[in-house]
This record gives C-alpha cells, sequence and structure tokens, in this order.
C-alpha cells in the first residue's frame, strides 16, 4: 500500500456524549436544567440524532428526508439537517439549537482514538501517504491540529468541499490523486460499510472499524500497520 485514507467520525475521532454536548453549550450560554430534565432532553437530543457525529436519528422526519440525504454535499445542508432534528426538542431557549450546532464544530467536543497517534505517526515514518475523507458539513482541520494530529496528514478530502458525499467513486479518487496513487495502491479505513465500502469500486482495499466510545476501542486501528506492509 501506498497510501491510506482515513474516515473521520467513528474512525479517527470520538464525537462527546450527547449529555456532554447539551451540558457544554448550557453552561457557555448560562443556562440551568434540573438534572432529570437535563438527562431527559439529552436523551431526546439523542434519539432524534441530532449530534453531528453520534446516533443516527430513530425515525427521520418526512419533511427533512430530503436534505437528509443530502446532508454532507454543503455547509449549508449540513445545518439544516441537524438543526431541523435538533428543533424536534424543546430547549430552555431558541438560540441553543444553533448553539448546540456550533459546538460540535469545536475541537473540544472531539477525541482521537488512542491508537490514532501511533498509527498516523509509524505510516509517516514509512513514508506512506495519509488522507482523511470524510463526509461533512465543516471543516475539521482544525481538530486534527489542536489534537496534534495534523502534521501526519498529507490530504484532506471533505465532501462538503467538493458537493459530492461518499460512496460516490469521485471523492475517494479526488483523495488518491491529491496523494498521487492509483486506488489499487490505497486503503481506506473507515466505520461504515455503506459509506467508506463505496472505495471498493474503485479498487481500494477496504478495512472497517467499530463506531464505539473512545474508552471501549484501544487498539483497533493497529491492524492497519499490517495491513499496509
Amino acid at each position: 500500500m501506498a497510501a491510506v485514507l482515513f474516515d473521520f467520525s467513528g474512525t479517527l475521532f470520538r464525537i462527546e456524549s450527547t449529555e456532554s454536548w447539551l451540558r457544554a453549550v448550557l453552561a457557555e450560554s448560562a443556562l440551568e436544567l434540573p438534572e432529570p430534565e437535563l438527562a431527559q432532553t439529552a436523551k431526546a437530543l439523542e434519539v432524534a440524532g441530532a449530534l453531528p457525529g453520534g446516533a443516527a436519528p430513530v425515525e427521520l422526519p418526512a419533511e427533512l428526508a430530503e436534505v437528509w440525504a443530502v446532508r454532507d454535499e454543503s455547509a449549508a445542508l449540513h445545518r439544516a439537517a441537524y438543526t431541523g432534528l435538533s428543533r424536534r426538542v424543546p430547549l430552555p431557549a431558541p438560540g441553543l439549537h444553533e448553539a448546540l450546532y456550533d459546538r460540535h464544530m469545536s475541537p473540544r467536543a472531539w477525541s482521537p482514538y488512542p491508537d490514532a497517534v501511533k498509527v498516523l505517526s509509524t505510516l509517516r515514518e514509512r513514508g506512506i501517504g495519509v488522507g482523511v475523507i470524510s463526509n461533512i458539513g465543516w471543516d475539521l482541520r482544525p481538530v486534527f491540529r489542536e489534537h496534534g494530529l495534523d502534521e501526519y496528514v498529507d490530504a484532506y478530502v471533505l465532501s462538503y468541499e467538493h458537493g459530492i458525499q461518499k460512496p460516490d467513486p469521485r471523492l475517494f479518487a479526488t483523495a488518491c490523486a491529491a496523494l498521487g496513487v492509483e486506488p489499487r495502491d490505497a486503503l481506506m479505513v473507515g466505520d461504515s460499510r455503506p459509506a467508506d465500502g463505496g472505495a471498493a469500486a474503485l479498487g481500494c482495499r477496504v478495512h472497517f472499524v467499530d463506531h464505539l466510545p473512545v474508552s471501549e476501542r484501544p487498539d483497533a486501528l493497529l491492524p492497519v500497520l499490517d495491513l499496509v506492509g
């Protein structure tokens, strides 16, 4: 393998819990909820699928189905989809829905998986190109910089910057071109078989990891080092 393409959310990084997300925004807004109500609201937001990078909606509202299907093709669509889901849950102040969306883009809302730095730094030492290819509606580069992983990434290919989203083969082709490698010489690592599995159509090898909390997945990325040889 000459290069490895990594998904972002659920692969290299994990978003904070829905409760932590809500607590942070309430604190920043100088608002409080009684503990039982806070827990109940956080659960409702989780069921609604309002946290980007978190759980998918248990039931997608019909009026959001169209925007949801293409949410990662632009920043505006991404925000509309997730704030639309958030607004299904009553909050103490109307501005909190936008504040919640903004919070999830903060580097503080994300944690790298424990083995991410070892895997990325080892790939760099071996001279293997590293790309990050993500279905997303905002610039994740500050997250990598804040957590010290940006120095190991050679190229970022983000769906909203190209107007196409995985599993569209064009996004994977763009990533391979950015790294100067043929798809057959690249390994795609991700947590979504429907999305990340699209790389196989180009001839990339694909490896999947489970989208688990950071504390429950300490070493799932390490096999990547054996796969690239």
